[in-house]
């Protein structure tokens, strides 16, 4: 299940709820270092130097109490009472250059500025330029508020406890948090706590899709249609097609202008590519969804094709996933449907859509999607970049837990609206519009996360190659 991103006093209050119940504090910091050891030995190789800060709080005590699982790596630790005594013996470990470095330092308890001294320390850490894991919250950030006190521990991955703070979902918060990860297990009670945002956790996705039925046939998957491509955007709708084509439904046409018809169908072969006319009657085909919007930037899409688009998205009775060009000629009015409508906006594509600009979506993202939704019938909103978001103008919002920085990359939103789309075209699967939403997104991001393992300057054909594949456990 996914779980709630909550306050401070929040999570005290679940805190207490534990120890009420009988668990001990020593239990779970014990836990909470098997998990920070097990993501620790991810980040390193056998023999690597590992240097452990810890203060004098509990966030020092779970950051020690990762040792134990790290057998197999060179371990050093640095207890850290008086940043000004210690500071000389930092320098030395530094000197060193430790494969990884575990912030102990300060919990999520910090609310005042730190001083001079901490100030220092924290800085010269950051200038190593070393691979960091924070435990629960960069020591020196506020998780309440996502600001630094002063200064911040800037990580190449937090593991907070239990759930996600608000503060650590914040734009201002995440260069110092780098890659955000739960440890949601650590004996503490089920959590009391409600949010209307939730982060999405890789067990929410155990046995997703369903296998499928011995007795079936590629009529019981669906007939996606897609329109997509026009000249010198030909590549968006050829990548569309093979996402789609990794979620399996049982048909794929593709439209395209016939400017781009060419070359389009050159590199497709299970999808089948068509012209796109007048005469193509998308309204009377035996589809089960549609695809609007891949690679249609050029200025030669005739209207025509336009208020077709949306007519569809008014009146079809079937799925309907628009990317990219077609987000802007979406009619701002009420829709005679009931069947899932989905878009899937950029942060630049999101402050077209709201008549505003990038850095104002990326400041208040859960706002710009609650409004997106709003503005367009209360579709669900795919808001694309660092952490998506998966919701719509009412209801929970839920947060992406995959992906990385290297899906920033030209291709990597076709390959997703495609593979989204595919999925919805299956009957199975649309009748479940948010878990397949949420799975398309967190797939993709966890291919790319696969991908990073084995492959690091992998490309978006790459991407294609693997999506559909990665378990829910591979974390």
């Amino acid at each position: 299940m996914a779980i709630p991103v909550i306050s401070i006093a929040q999570m005290r209050a679940w805190e207490q709820d534990t120890w009420a119940s009988g668990q001990t504090e020593a239990e779970v910091i014990r836990r909470v270092g098997a998990c920070v050891g097990q993501l620790a030995l991810r980040l390193t190789h056998p023999g690597d130097p590992v240097l452990i800060l810890a203060g004098k709080g509990h966030n020092g005590d779970d950051a020690r109490a990762a040792r134990e699982h790290l057998t197999d790596r060179e371990i050093y630790i640095l207890d850290v009472e008086d940043p000004s005594d210690d500071f000389s013996k930092l320098e030395c470990h530094l000197d060193a250059r430790p494969a990884l470095i575990i912030d102990g330092l300060f919990g999520i308890g910090i609310n005042r500025p730190l001083s001079p001294e901490w100030v220092r320390f924290i800085e010269r850490v950051n200038a190593a330029d070393a691979q960091v894991l924070a435990v629960d919250v960069p020591s020196g950030l506020s998780a309440e508020t996502g600001e630094p006190l002063g200064a911040a521990i800037h990580a190449s991955v937090t593991l907070t406890v239990g759930a996600p703070k608000v503060g650590m979902l914040r734009e201002s918060a995440w260069p110092y948090v780098g890659r955000l990860e739960v440890a949601p297990d650590v004996g503490l009670v089920p959590c009391p706590q409600t949010s209307e945002i939730q982060w999405t956790l890789p067990q929410d996705f155990a046995g997703f899709p369903p296998r499928r039925k011995v007795a079936s046939h590629k009529g019981s998957y669906g007939h996606l249609a897609i329109v997509a491509g026009s000249p010198g955007f030909h590549g968006a709708a050829v990548l569309a097609g093979r996402g789609a084509q990794r979620a399996q439904p049982g048909l794929i046409t593709l439209y395209t202008l016939d400017s781009a018809y060419a070359v389009v169908a050159a590199q497709l072969q299970a999808v089948m590519v068509s012209r796109w006319s007048s005469e193509a009657n998308l309204g009377a085909g035996h589809w089960s969804a549609f695809l609007f919007g891949p690679g249609l930037a050029s200025p030669d899409v005739p209207d025509e094709l336009k208020k077709l688009i949306r007519h569809l998205w008014r009146d079809s009775s079937l799925p309907i996933v628009v990317d990219a060009s077609a987000l802007d000629w979406l009619p701002l009015e009420a829709i005679r449907s009931t069947a899932p409508r989905v878009v899937t906006p950029h942060p630049g594509e999101a402050a077209r859509l709201l008549a505003s600009t990038g850095q104002q979506v990326q400041a208040n993202r859960v706002g710009a999607l609650r409004a997106i939704s709003k503005r367009l019938a209360n579709g669900w909103v795919v808001l694309k970049g660092h952490e998506t978001l998966i919701g719509r103008s009412t209801g929970d919002i839920f947060i992406n837990c995959s992906g990385n920085p290297h899906l920033a990359q030209g291709g990597s939103g076709d390959v997703l609206s495609g593979y989204l789309a595919g999925l919805l075209a299956q009957p199975a699967l649309s009748a479940d519009p948010l878990r397949t939403i949420r799975y398309a997104v967190w797939q993709h991001g966890a291919t790319a996360d696969a991908l990073q393992t084995t492959k690091r300057n992998w490309v978006v054909e790459d991407l294609i190659g693997v999506l559909g594949s990665v378990e829910s456990d591979f974390y």
